[in-house]
């Protein structure tokens, strides 16, 4: 038995369910959905006036708009990322016991919007919404790395001139961050050596939205004196497994 139910609604939804198919006629659709034509031409009209329905002209036939695409971005694109990855950094805090950044990336910049610390009494600088250069992160390096040239170059000459050399480790030149950039593609993690805060070190890597769009990061932090060759490697294979499992949660398939 159906639920209490706004029948005009009801019937509406049927016609685009029966519209995912491809183009049908108006005879055709009425047997489909089990509806007079009259109502069946109604309820297309109102559907065409809202803009989810066009009809041919060549064949009078009917089909959806990308309307519904859309919506269905918006809804993709609405999923409340710090839900999905909060179990997936937590889990990459516990195994490192270090402190986990989760970052949206937005035009020049990275953006902290989650953290999870860990139990060491060494903690980090970093707040929720404290905003970042992107180039002197392992984070932002970890999203430059997947940009086209064009992509990057374009990027780059928009910073170019606002470049500050937080400390004698910062990336200012840009023949340096391509050579940064090619190492990141080939190790598959980006790395902050010092670059934004001195004694601190990053690991990062980008997490792939569900259209293969990178808007967010994950980075570990941990002080210079905790790490050495084998727990960046060690690191790096993890900031990769964890990126991983949030992006398939996003939607995008490897």
């Amino acid at each position: 038995m159906k639920p209490d139910v706004v029948q005009s609604v009801d019937r509406a939804f049927d016609i685009l369910e029966a519209l995912k198919a491809g183009e049908i006629g108006l005879v055709d659709l009425s047997k489909k959905v089990s509806l007079n034509k009259s109502t069946v031409h109604r309820l297309l009209n109102t559907l065409i006036y809202r803009g989810y329905v066009n009809q041919n002209p060549e064949n009078n036939r009917y089909k959806l708009t990308l309307k519904f695409l859309e919506i269905g971005n918006n809804a993709l694109n609405s999923l409340d990322i710090v839900s999905i990855a909060k179990p997936h950094i937590t889990k990459l805090s516990k195994e490192t016991n270090e402190v986990v950044h989760l970052v949206l990336i937005e035009k020049d910049e990275i953006v902290y919007i989650d953290k999870i610390e860990s139990n060491n009494t060494i903690r980090m600088h970093s707040y929720i919404g404290k905003r970042i250069p992107i180039y002197c992160t392992a984070v932002g390096k970890a999203y430059m790395a997947h940009l086209q040239n064009d992509e990057f170059l374009c990027l780059w000459n928009d910073i170019k001139d606002k470049l500050i050399r937080f400390t004698e480790n910062t990336i200012t030149s840009q023949e340096h961050m391509l050579k940064e950039i090619s190492h990141i593609k080939n190790v598959g993690f980006a790395m902050d050596n010092e670059e934004n805060e001195e004694g601190v070190i990053c690991v990062a890597a980008p997490i792939f939205n569900y259209d293969r769009s990178i808007k967010y990061a994950i980075s570990i932090s941990t002080p210079k004196m905790r790490i050495d060759e084998g727990r960046i490697r060690f690191f790096g294979k993890l900031i990769k497994e964890t990126a991983k499992s949030i992006s398939e949660d996003l939607g995008y398939i490897y």
